[in-house]
């Protein structure tokens, strides 16, 4: 079974499974299948909207497709849920990635 399967069965098991989310989001992202990438951390952040990460490499994967504009309302909205949690690593990361865009 490959990685991708593994995954999506993971998440069939249980929908909430927040690792496998944003592993299933990895996944898509390298294959470079942007949309389902972008879904599937958009669903992990419906779970956990404080989970910084996805919003980051959300807006990663966006960029690659030239998505700028999606990337950074994604970025903006990372930024404060980093912010909220005190996760200062994240929020300046996602700042200097937001910033570059902006320039």
């Amino acid at each position: 079974m490959d990685r991708l399967q593994m995954l999506k069965d993971l998440i069939a098991q249980d929908p909430n499974n927040q690792l496998a989310r944003y592993g299933l989001g990895m996944e898509y992202s390298t294959r470079g299948e942007v949309d389902a990438a972008v879904g599937e951390f958009k669903g992990l952040l419906k779970i956990n909207p404080d989970y910084a990460n996805a919003y980051f490499m959300a807006a990663q994967a966006l960029v690659k497709a030239e998505r700028t504009g999606e990337a950074k309302q994604l970025l903006r909205e990372g930024i404060t849920a980093a912010a909220r949690t005190g996760n200062g690593h994240a929020q300046n990361e996602m700042q200097a990635m937001l910033d570059e865009l902006e320039y």
